[in-house]
């Protein structure tokens, strides 16, 4: 619903800057499920179309993944194989997205008692480390110049804050990007960090990696390691300085549609250019099929992949070992007198 109303605001947005176009959303694991917003766009007979991802920064895993679909539904249906397009993969360096994001954090600051004492705290959403290492893929890159370009904004109004990023969400065994936001808490408040400001920093909405993941959990475990003030900047969601971008993103990339674009255009560009879907896969997504999974199914050792199958294991065996006791009415239960005899 909350991705809805983002995109009734983009709209009336867009015609508010005299480009009626309709919006439409598409989710890859809820509805309305990507391949039902490609329905609605034919039977409205739609010819061109600007693919506006949701994530700030480009990744082969959010952005990368929604591209990879849509590539696959593209090349399957006759109508959209010669669909006109072009696709936005990354706005994080947009001049109002980074206007908004200082509003945020500069209202947030003047919620502490001592707003220069306050580290500013930038969690972004983790990947593979393998996915930039092996793959290219420019989201750490992109992360990092997205904090700093927010950070000299912030500059120009006199706040100079300290301040970090780190990484949050990782799951499975294998190595996900540093630092963790986890590790990090823990260590800013073994170094004295009294006040802290969580900043969601690829996160456009509240979901449960803010409301959950960082107001409830990282809150907890920044309590608990000495901080004593705690503060998280609210998502932008519809924030009208960061819909008014939006909106002129996709006038911008107007231009483009139906045509590989290195950008010319005179805002400050992305690592990735504007690109169709298949040429951005072709140039930073070649190796996808080949990355490893952020989850392995099944691992052993000492990982927290490994301690949940070995704890499901372990459990099983303990639930046989008490049904033999119970069923036959011997085992080391009913020696240890525990468990009376079954007769």
């Amino acid at each position: 619903m909350k991705y809805c109303l983002l995109a009734e605001e983009l709209r009336k947005s867009l015609w508010a800057k005299n480009v009626p176009a309709k919006v439409y959303v598409g989710m890859r694991y809820w509805h309305p499920f990507t391949e039902e917003a490609i329905e609605q766009i034919k039977r409205d007979g739609i010819t061109k179309l600007v693919v506006l991802p949701l994530y700030p920064q480009f990744s082969i895993s959010t952005s990368g993944s929604s591209l990879r679909l849509l590539e696959s539904i593209f090349r399957e249906d006759e109508y959209l194989v010669n669909m006109q397009h072009t696709v936005i993969p990354s706005w994080y360096q947009r001049e109002g997205y980074i206007k908004a994001m200082a509003n945020l954090i500069e209202n947030e600051l003047k919620t502490f008692d001592h707003p220069e004492e306050v580290m500013i705290f930038f969690s972004a959403h983790g990947v593979p480390l393998a996915y930039v290492e092996e793959a290219g893929d420019p989201y750490k890159a992109e992360m990092e110049e997205c904090v700093d370009l927010i950070m000299e904004e912030l500059e120009k109004r006199k706040i100079t804050n300290q301040y970090t990023l780190a990484y949050q969400s990782r799951v499975g065994p294998v190595e996900w990007l540093k630092p963790y936001t986890d590790d990090t808490i823990v260590e800013l408040g073994k170094k004295g960090v009294k006040s802290l400001l969580a900043v969601p920093i690829s996160f456009v909405s509240e979901h449960i990696e803010t409301l959950e993941e960082i107001d409830v959990e990282y809150k907890e475990l920044a309590l608990s390691s000495g901080i004593e003030k705690w503060g998280r900047v609210p998502a932008l969601g519809c924030e009208p300085t960061f819909i008014s971008d939006l909106a002129d993103a996709v006038i911008e990339s107007l231009p483009y549609v139906g045509a590989m674009a290195v950008s010319n255009l005179e805002a400050r560009q992305s690592l990735v250019p504007l690109g169709s879907v298949e040429e951005l896969l072709a140039a930073y997504d070649s190796q996808r099929r080949e990355l490893p999974p952020p989850v392995l199914v099944w691992e052993w050792g000492w990982t927290k992949s490994a301690e949940t199958w070995n704890g499901r294991a372990a459990m099983l065996a303990v639930l046989l070992l008490l049904f033999l006791e119970v069923t036959t009415g011997e085992g080391f239960l009913h020696q240890w007198g525990i468990l009376p005899l079954f007769r």
